[in-house]
């Protein structure tokens, strides 16, 4: 039986879910470079040869780490589906030997290097410039096309996003980009191979995006990503997800499979994210790539990954196009036949449609709920409406207990301030967009109340201290038994 070696981290497809696939298709060794979900850690024991947390000195040397248990327990293929190790992984396939993303994987994690890179091709993306101090932010302020994105380089979920509207922002944009990427880095969430990654960032112009003349339907986002993988250096599209808009700066609060875009502009948007895919010579990994939407059909490129997107979008790929793309990829890395879609699929073709939904304490308007409240989902299932036929799940791997106080919504941190993670299975995707609507002016009305309380600290630090209590909360909750796969607790519509 062949054997692979799962790299988890935080991050991408729940484990659950993904160990499950996995295993199926081989023998399984776990190396944890984060504390396992307690939700799925008596699960993992159960289905994995061995479980290996790595802490400590030895994550000094992440691609010798990797490198050494794979050599001990003889895998024929190693594998990650977290954004803060795909580039230690990939560096340790090549030493090894071994199918993996490439010697080019960091064009595809440092966003500096990535837009460089298809700069030199000419592929439509905003106008950007590196900075590593508060000067170069500055100067790149004073030579851009105000309002302005600050981003880190290395981070994922929107993480340390900041909106710069003019010069004035800027000393305050820079010294808190910085204090989040600290406070992710101790949360977990923080490149994992590269050093001091979390000082470097990029700047640019925030383009104007618009969902009109793209959907028929009201309510989307002006954006898409295009899921895929690279086979043997060929990108190989599989279909688009849609997004409702993001909160401020950019954070996203949906995704949905399948995109209801018409054909024609899928086509337009997938050909944009096959030159972004080649242009990075990736090898053999999966791909997510975001797309921003114009007017009178005009597209940029955000950015590209050398892995399957997160949250929710590779459970809801399965769900509506039957397809295991983890499955898939580990076949395909062991060498194994496997049959990917011949081209992008569309929702013609989908059995439905799916949606992933991350609760945040704003309004669709992105302004803060009125007052504080609890996170219970069997009030939420009891009493928000859906459509009929819709099925809603909370995806206990990703969310914190029932009866934890809902995070202060932090602009800067972004995901880091979700309070829970919802899956959504309905007819079509116009009616998960509605559902998700329905869900997002409910919730502030039908959720418990908190405690009254009194803040003494400023928003940021609130945020963050609300933050690591109820990790500590769920850390201590009883681990769930049951199927290794995103765990629900299924709704009434």
């Amino acid at each position: 039986m062949s054997t692979v070696l799962f790299v988890y981290a935080k991050g991408g497809p729940p484990l659950g879910y993904a160990l499950s696939r996995v295993a199926a298709r081989s023998a399984v060794h776990l190396l944890a470079l984060s504390t396992l979900p307690p939700t799925v850690a008596a699960s993992a024991e159960r289905r994995c040869a061995s479980v290996r947390t790595a802490t400590g000195p030895e994550r000094g040397d992440l691609v010798s780490l990797i490198v050494s248990r794979a050599q001990a327990v003889g895998a024929d293929a190693v594998i990650t589906f977290s954004e803060y190790a795909v580039v230690a992984v990939a560096e340790a396939c090549e030493k090894l030997g071994l199918a993996g993303a490439g010697a080019s994987c960091a064009l595809a994690r440092d966003k500096r290097l990535m837009r460089r890179t298809w700069g030199r091709r000419g592929i439509s993306q905003p106008r950007f410039r590196p900075v590593a101090d508060e000067r170069e932010l500055h100067d790149a302020a004073a030579e851009l096309r105000l309002p302005l994105l600050l981003k880190a380089a290395w981070s994922a979920g929107s993480t340390a996003h900041r909106i710069i509207r003019s010069a004035e922002e800027v000393p305050a944009a820079w010294q808190r980009a910085r204090e989040v990427m600290a406070e992710s880095a101790e949360l977990g969430y923080a490149e994992l191979h590269v050093a001091d990654a979390g000082a470097d960032f990029l700047v640019e112009e925030i383009v104007p995006g618009t969902a009109g003349g793209w959907f028929d339907q009201p309510g989307w986002g002006d954006y898409v990503s295009v899921e895929g993988v690279v086979v043997d250096g060929v990108f190989r599209p599989v279909c688009l997800s849609g997004r409702m808009p993001t909160v401020e700066p950019f954070t996203e609060r949906a995704g949905i499979t399948p995109a209801a875009l018409p054909t024609d502009a899928q086509q337009r948007v997938v050909a944009l994210a096959r030159e972004a895919v080649d242009a990075l010579g990736l090898e053999n990994c999966g791909t997510h790539t975001e797309i921003k939407l114009g007017a009178d059909g005009r597209m940029w490129v955000i950015e590209t990954a050398a892995r399957f997107g997160g949250a929710m979008t590779v459970p809801q790929i399965e769900e509506v196009f039957g397809l295991d793309l983890i499955g898939m990829l580990v076949d395909h890395l062991l060498g194994r036949p496997v049959t990917w879609p011949a081209r992008a699929l569309t929702p013609q073709e989908a059995r439905g449609a799916a949606g992933s939904f991350v609760v945040l304490a704003v309004d669709g308007a992105g302004d803060a709920w009125p007052d504080r409240r609890r996170w219970d989902f069997p009030t939420v299932r009891d009493a928000v409406p859906l459509s009929a036929g819709s099925r809603l799940s909370v995806v206990a791997e990703n969310s914190l207990p029932d009866g934890s106080p809902v995070p202060v919504y932090d602009p800067a941190a972004g995901a880091n301030t979700m309070a829970a993670l919802c899956l959504l299975s309905a007819a079509d995707p116009e009616t998960v967009l509605q559902d998700f609507r329905t869900l997002m002016d409910a919730l502030p009305s039908v959720l418990p109340q908190a405690e009254s309380h009194k803040e003494t600290e400023t928003d940021a630090e609130t945020k963050t201290e609300t933050k690591t209590e109820t990790k500590t909360e769920k850390a201590e909750k009883d681990e769930k038994d049951g199927q290794c796969k995103a765990e629900t607790v299924e709704a009434r519509s």
